[in-house]
């Protein structure tokens, strides 16, 4: 790099041959390009501007992966699943392919993967993001959030897994001057309670009831089939509403997997609520999407904010992140409250170097 050359910021993907991987690693290069606009990508928004946040053509990416399959044609198969345009993965091919080549398998070194990456780039950081599928061993994602550290790195975590609430991992990052977020990306259904729940509350409406179920297909229908990965899930949708409503409602959610659906999903949810003088009425919602296409632009949000705020000496758990997680580090549970706190951090981005 030379010296009146703009520093580049490293994407560094645990699962980097994943559906959401794949579909992240083409958008970067498709809006970069200037071939699609920027729907879905918070950070292209208005309260970003001027927050001095790395530019999407800065980003160089590269990740770990047990997949052999490579992203050109793992590319091509979410064209075929309905989830990317076609002729987009032909358009950004060269992309694809210097992100493929940059792909490791894991071993026992991770840090050093991570860091001979940042090196042989010349990267003024790397962040790393977990997208991989949800894993019912803990000691997995707690690796990599230690090869994170140990390779000083930011790190988000964008799944259920332990991560960084490993015992003693969050006091590490702290120490090493690391920003952090997480856990598991809000998308869908737990998107719609944090905006919906609030208003039974502020209504004084008592909610008697909130069921819900999930069917979809893909890499995660196949791991949320095993009851565990299913309970880790679960939980942080219903930590929701009892941290908004200020109890737990009875009623469950059901996730089934249904390999027919490919990477799309239905969410549907049923809530039952009294009204006054005990009047019953039911809510129900329907949300129908691909997983893949929501998160890949929060992915992209999310690193260019951790990046953004370990160039400006910010460490720890990030405030404003819990806008974009089920079971956030810290922030509030509502989806208004969190985006103010989303906000009060893109202004704090101009007051600092």
């Amino acid at each position: 790099m030379t010296p009146d050359a703009p520093e580049r910021t490293g994407l560094w993907l645990i699962g980097a041959r994943g559906s959401v991987a794949t579909t992240t690693i083409t958008g970067r290069a498709a809006l970069a390009a200037g071939l699609f606009p920027s729907t879905g990508l918070v950070t292209a928004l208005p309260p970003f501007a001027d927050c001095a946040l790395p530019a999407l053509d800065s980003l160089v990416i590269g990740g770990h992966d047990t997949a052999t399959t490579p992203l050109p044609k793992r590319a091509e198969q979410l064209v075929e699943n309905g989830v990317l345009p076609h002729g987009l993965p032909t358009a950004v091919s060269a992309e694809l392919a210097a992100a493929d080549a940059e792909i490791k398998v894991p071993g026992d070194r991770l840090a050093d993967d991570i860091a001979d990456f940042t090196r042989r780039h010349g990267l003024a950081r790397t962040v790393v993001v977990n997208v991989a599928s949800t894993e019912t061993d803990p000691s997995i994602s707690t690796a990599y959030a230690t090869a994170a550290i140990e390779a000083g790195c930011p790190y988000v975590n964008f799944t259920p897994a332990t991560g960084m609430r490993a015992p003693g991992l969050a006091e590490r990052a702290r120490a090493a001057g690391l920003p952090f977020a997480g856990r598991d990306g809000k998308t869908g259904q737990t998107l719609l309670r944090t905006a919906l729940a609030p208003m039974f509350a502020q209504r004084a409406l008592q909610v008697r009831s909130w069921s819900g179920a999930n069917l979809l297909g893909g890499g995660d229908g196949a791991t949320l089939a095993d009851p565990a990965a299913a309970a880790a899930k679960n939980a942080g949708k219903a930590r929701v509403l009892t941290d908004i409503l200020g109890e737990t409602p009875e009623g469950t959610t059901h996730i089934d997997n249904v390999p027919a659906l490919g990477d799309w999903k239905t969410a549907w949810d049923h809530v039952a609520f009294d009204g006054f003088l005990g009047t019953r009425m039911v809510l129900q919602t329907i949300w129908q999407g691909c997983d893949s296409a929501l998160a890949a632009p929060l992915i992209l949000d999310l690193t260019r904010i951790t990046a953004r705020a370990h160039a400006a000496g910010m460490a720890g758990e990030l405030p404003g992140c819990s806008w974009f997680f089920k079971d956030p580090d810290a922030g509030p549970a509502d989806l208004a409250g969190q985006h103010a706190e989303l906000l009060a951090l893109a202004e704090s981005f101009r007051t600092r170097p």
